[in-house]
């Protein structure tokens, strides 16, 4: 074969498979967004995807807490050089990977160019060798947890019922739309007391967002379509799981909660 043929074979190969980065962020702290990262990576694992769950909650770092894991190293390990990046990927229970940051570091909590050059860095090593990564955002709308999100394919917004959780998720859709065009966003609506409220809650989050958020984008933009991914039922058995620090898809499978977990996998699983 002549090396113009070698070219032409290596022009026509397929590029090297990338895993899809999902986003998992909230406008307002206590909605139970860590608990949904480990909680949905497990339920993904198990329809045999390769999962990865970075905890880009970078300075207030609570991951390893719900899944009482006791890292010895994290990605500030990483990114100060004292550890390569393969050291830092763990096991999780649920059979999903992560990657921990250290909690209480106050230079994480602010976007230097080093942090964003590390971050890309990090993300880029380890896509090609998962089928989905989670990261695990900070709560609001600070420059670190919109940069975290800015490098995910696809953004999920946890909110419950309460009027101070919606207010928030729309101000982050606001932001999400203005700054990084964002023209589709997945809601999760946790803590539901009855069937079909999350619905209710997209909807009304919907009737704001097209009512406002057009006179800020350019002439023409649209304004995001927002998706219903899944509700998630206020049950007690997730405060008993999130006490023992345990996966309630472990603890509790038949739980209320655990399986409506199970169903946004599916909805997001390829």
């Amino acid at each position: 074969m002549s090396s113009s043929d070698n070219s032409a074979s290596a022009a026509a190969a397929p590029p090297a498979k990338r895993a899809r980065i999902i986003a998992l962020t909230s406008g307002k702290g206590g909605v139970g967004k860590t608990f949904m990262s480990a909680n949905l990576a497990a339920a993904l694992a198990r329809r045999n995807l390769r999962v990865l769950v970075l905890d880009a909650d970078l300075g207030l770092a609570n991951l390893d807490v719900v899944l009482n894991l006791h890292p010895k190293i994290t990605l500030h390990d990483v990114f100060t050089g004292k550890n390569h990046l393969e050291d830092a990927i763990l096991p999780a229970p649920g059979g999903f990977s992560v990657l921990l940051a250290g909690s209480g570091l106050v230079e994480y909590s602010r976007l230097t160019p080093q942090v964003r050059e590390q971050l890309v860095g990090i993300i880029e090593t380890v896509a090609p060798r998962f089928d989905i990564i989670l990261l695990d955002t900070g709560a609001g709308i600070s420059d670190v947890v919109l940069y975290s999100v800015s490098l995910a394919d696809e953004v999920l917004i946890v909110a419950t019922p309460e009027p101070t959780s919606m207010t928030d998720a729309y101000a982050t859709i606001k932001v999400l739309a203005t700054h990084q065009q964002r023209r589709a966003i997945g809601i999760v609506v946790n803590q539901v007391s009855r069937v079909g409220e999350g619905r209710a809650i997209r909807g009304q989050l919907q009737l704001v967002v097209d009512r406002f958020v057009p006179a800020m984008l350019p002439a023409g933009d649209t304004a995001p379509k927002l998706e219903l991914i899944g509700e998630v039922p206020l049950d007690g058995a997730v405060r008993e799981a999130v006490q023992k620090r345990q996966l309630l898809l472990e603890a509790l499978p038949g739980a209320p909660a655990a399986r409506a977990i199970e169903i946004v996998a599916t909805r997001l699983a390829p």
